[in-house]
């Protein structure tokens, strides 16, 4: 057939369905890949598409699914990790490529516009219309995530405790990870342990505490509140916090900390306070993110199944927007001990 002038990106869907005698609606679900649709109207549908070099816009994709194919990723919390945290980008990174897979693409959010009161997570995901949410935990989370957290709108956290009907979250088993930490220690006879964690406030680090304490408890170990600190997850507040801990009157013999950024400070302080790391005081990390088989000594930490959980995370939202029961719960990963020289 003659080219219609026009032709290529200046048709419009409403033009391939009049060239092909049918509706728009069909030659949508014709481009969408559905079924239910004739050979022969397929095949008269895509000779047009193809003999008019018809390139179908981003609407027109999603006239019949009602999908856009469009994830929003949030890191929430006015302190937050962006792209500076190990762990957070490794999950991401893993989250991007099975979420890809499934044929989805990510709209990444900024909360610089809160400061301003400007501009709400919901309003945004509406009017992008996007499928589905990423939340990345971060600290002081704003009201906002806690109402998109109760809209329509499919959301999967990552260590964000989520609760609307249409949310869930992903996390490592916080309480199992500092049980098998402590009690690893208490196997070497150690009784005399020190905590550091993020910021007090922090619903993870409340949560790490707590195992810690309860993994102390079960164990009749005594528990030292000079020994129990609060950093914020990074380098420098695990050096503060482990001098702060050293200089209190007494050592203890081994520190659990809530990130291995923070063991990295807390061995620098250890080293300089002219101790041993693991022959006088042993240090164990969590996340087990690569730097820390380079430290030295190397890092006993907790590991967290990063791919895992970026991997759930994605079909787990993937099953959400489209009501498939898979995943009718929340999931809580196993942590393993990753024991090398620093304990």
């Amino acid at each position: 057939m003659d080219k219609p002038t026009g032709i290529g990106t200046n048709l419009t869907i409403k033009d391939i369905a009049k060239l092909a005698g049918v509706s728009p609606g069909t030659v949508s679900k014709i481009i969408n890949n559905y079924s239910g649709i004739s050979e022969e109207t397929k095949n008269k549908v895509l000779k047009i598409i193809d003999e008019t070099d018809y390139h179908p816009t981003f609407s027109a994709k999603t006239l019949a699914t009602k999908n856009t194919n469009l994830i929003g990723l949030i890191y929430a919390g006015k302190i937050n990790a962006e792209f500076n945290h190990p762990f957070f980008n490794e999950v991401v990174n893993t989250f991007k490529k099975a979420i890809g897979k499934l044929g989805y693409d990510i709209l990444m959010f900024s909360n610089e516009t809160f400061k301003d009161n400007r501009v709400d997570y919901l309003g945004r995901c509406l009017h992008f219309n996007v499928d589905g949410c990423l939340i990345i935990s971060g600290e002081e989370v704003e009201d906002a995530i806690r109402e998109l957290d109760k809209s329509n709108i499919p959301c999967v956290g990552i260590d964000l405790m989520l609760s609307g009907k249409n949310s869930r979250y992903v996390m490592t088993d916080n309480m199992q990870a500092m049980d098998l930490a402590v009690d690893y220690l208490y196997e070497k006879g150690l009784c005399k342990l020190a905590f550091i964690g993020g910021q007090s406030t922090s619903i993870i680090t409340n949560i790490r505490e707590q195992g810690f304490r309860t993994a102390l408890a079960k164990r009749g170990l005594e528990i030292r509140l000079e020994w129990i600190q609060y950093g914020d997850y990074f380098f420098d507040s695990g050096y503060e916090k482990m001098n702060e801990i050293l200089n209190s009157g007494s050592i203890p013999e081994a520190v659990c900390t809530a990130s291995d950024l923070m063991a990295f400070g807390a061995i620098k302080a250890i080293q300089e306070n002219g101790l041993k790391v693991s022959e006088d005081v042993k240090v164990i990390g969590y996340d087990d993110i690569l730097a820390s088989r380079y430290t030295y000594p190397p890092l006993t930490t907790i590991s967290q199944d990063k791919e895992k959980i970026g991997r759930i995370a994605a079909y787990m939202l993937h099953d959400l927007i489209h009501e498939r029961g898979k995943y009718d719960s929340s999931v809580l990963i196993s942590p393993e001990l990753i024991v090398r020289g620093s304990a």
